[in-house]
């Protein structure tokens, strides 16, 4: 495709208006206005391939969207602006250069089916919270350490309800030492625990611990700042079985799944994670070295006179 209809220069603002000149247009009757000036297909290089102004675009089927990897666009600026000076109108216009002089470089942006996007956005987004449920775990493990650090030391795992429920429970060492053997019994095997002989080593401990401060500015602060990790923690793990369970739910609708769930070493959330990464057009890519360097772990040969070496892409 080489589209030639269409050269404009773009920004948008949080309100989702587009800025021409002195006007402000919202964005739906800017691209009415375009359609009817220009006909189509319109094509928009823009620097990335999902965000508010892609989703608004892909409303229009007469516009074409054609991403431009930001780095590509960024090195092709250097190359002719070498004091690195960067101005928005400027990289449209190299953008729209890139766009129309390399079309076999930056194909257009096609839709995949419903389910399958909806798949890579509920991947995504589960990731995200497990990552910062994992960065709460770890700030709950260091403030827990200032007044209670036997806690970390009779549960391996801090991201289970065991441990939160216990926290909540008891959130100061001096609380579970008050706490009755029958009490501490009874929670252990409401969780699970019903060896007695792990239950009764358990109790043990809470019973024979010291206390590591008595200061109660140091324990009443770090008590409340914990019990409101731990909420966040309880609230993040029940978040990510809603997730597991739609990502379950919408794995079954794809036709792809038993093939995935078939890899070795595949399970239910790594096999939708790479469901995701292929997706359905698998015309995207022509052998498994361009696979590779989809992931980053092709490698990479660099040259310069008698010297050769090949190393990974840093991301690895």
């Amino acid at each position: 495709m080489h589209p030639s209809n269409l050269v404009a220069i773009i920004k948008t603002d949080q309100k989702g208006e587009v800025e021409l000149g002195c006007r402000k247009l919202t964005i739906d009757k800017w691209v009415k206005e375009l359609h009817k000036r220009f006909g189509s297909p319109i094509a928009v290089a823009v620097e990335l391939k999902k965000g508010p102004i892609v989703y608004a675009l892909q409303r229009y089927d007469f516009i074409v969207i054609v991403p431009i990897n930001p780095t590509t666009l960024a090195k092709y600026r250097t190359a002719f602006k070498p004091s690195k000076a960067k101005d928005d109108p400027t990289d449209a216009e190299f953008a729209l250069e890139l766009m129309l002089r390399y079309p076999n470089h930056f194909p257009p942006l096609n839709q995949q089916s419903v389910n399958m996007r909806k798949l890579m956005f509920l991947v995504e987004h589960r990731r995200k919270v497990v990552d910062d449920k994992q960065r709460v775990v770890n700030q709950m493990i260091n403030a827990i350490k200032q007044y209670y650090p036997q806690a970390n030391e009779w549960f391996c795992k801090k991201d289970t309800h065991i441990f939160c429920d216990f926290i909540a429970r008891w959130p100061t060492i001096q609380q579970a030492k008050k706490a009755h053997k029958s009490t501490l019994v009874k929670f252990f095997n409401d969780h699970g625990i019903h060896k007695s002989t792990i239950v009764d080593h358990r109790v043990s401990l809470i019973k024979k611990a010291k206390p590591l401060t008595d200061d109660k500015a140091v324990i009443d602060s770090h008590a409340m700042l914990v019990t409101f990790y731990i909420e966040r923690i309880v609230n993040s793990m029940k978040c990510i079985q809603e997730y597991n369970k739609s990502i379950s739910e919408l794995m079954d609708k794809l036709p792809d799944t038993p093939i995935f769930n078939s890899l070795p070493g595949a399970g239910a959330a790594l096999s939708s994670r790479l469901l995701a990464a292929f997706g359905e057009q698998r015309d995207r890519f022509k052998s498994a070295q361009e696979v590779q360097q989809y992931a980053g772990i092709a490698p990479v040969t660099e040259r310069s006179g008698q010297k050769s070496w090949v190393h990974w892409r840093w991301q690895c």
